[in-house]
């Protein structure tokens, strides 16, 4: 892809995990990233791995919950790397906790980055690829949205990305646009080693016990994810919209 060619892509919750890997990937494909998580610094070695490849990048610190916070990070990206046309809704927390025990707060902290963020980040950005007559957003779903104990908030804010996405698409086809959504099973990263510890598991036992559950017998690495997200942002994938792609290493219900 030529520089005058190159897309300038947004990956949320990009400092580490499957937003780090996602972040790369689209910089291997040709795009200029903007990396971005609740802490700039943070940023930092994902933003190095691309520059050191030859790529574009800027780390933006921004809490995607929070609207002006959300409209300043889009603005700067705009002025440093150009108009955004391709979305990955990446960012997520956790907060698990049976029903009875999760507080008011661990269920609004858990809706508000993964829902309200994916949508404050997508009509930010949409007016951008709707000027550009394309566009691609990829909202990061998860197994959990068939539902799994301990996670009502999260299980709930999966599944609402699934509607939403679907909403998208029929809203922005018109446009160029289109919408999909990738739901990981078990990845490898920081928030499932933190599950391991909360249930008081080595995380290499947690990973080989999660494995004999999975038909390929191994858990994901955030490049599986990656690597799906970049079929979704690509050129080629323009009829292909509203879709829940799981990526689990098996069916799943």
């Amino acid at each position: 892809m030529s520089t005058t060619e190159q897309r300038v892509a947004v990956v949320t919750g990009a400092a580490r995990g499957i937003g780090a890997a996602t972040a790369v990937r689209l910089a291997a494909e040709g795009h200029a990233v903007a990396v971005i998580d609740l802490d700039e610094a943070a940023c930092k070695d994902t933003v190095e791995r691309i520059t050191s490849a030859g790529g574009r990048a800027v780390a933006v610190g921004a809490d995607v919950s929070d609207e002006a916070q959300v409209q300043a990070a889009v603005a700067r990206i705009v002025e440093e790397l150009g108009a955004p046309t391709i979305l990955v809704n990446n960012a997520g927390v956790l907060r698990d906790n049976l029903l009875f025990k999760m507080s008011v707060t661990d269920w609004d902290t858990v809706l508000g980055v993964h829902l309200r963020g994916s949508f404050l980040m997508t009509k930010a950005v949409q007016k951008h690829m709707v000027d550009a007559g394309f566009g691609r957003v990829v909202n990061l779903s998860s197994s959990s949205a068939l539902g799994n104990r301990g996670q009502a908030n999260y299980s709930a804010a999966k599944a609402g990305l699934q509607g939403f996405t679907k909403t998208l698409a029929l809203e922005l086809g018109k446009f160029g646009i289109t919408a999909n959504a990738v739901a990981p099973g078990f990845i490898a990263t920081e928030m499932t080693k933190a599950t391991a510890d909360r249930v008081g598991m080595g995380f290499d036992d947690y990973k080989a016990a999660a494995a004999t559950q999975i038909p390929v017998q191994r858990v994901g690495e955030p490049e599986d994810i990656a690597n799906a997200i970049a079929f979704f942002t690509g050129e080629a994938a323009g009829f292909v919209s509203g879709q829940v792609l799981y990526v689990a290493g098996g069916p799943l219900d």
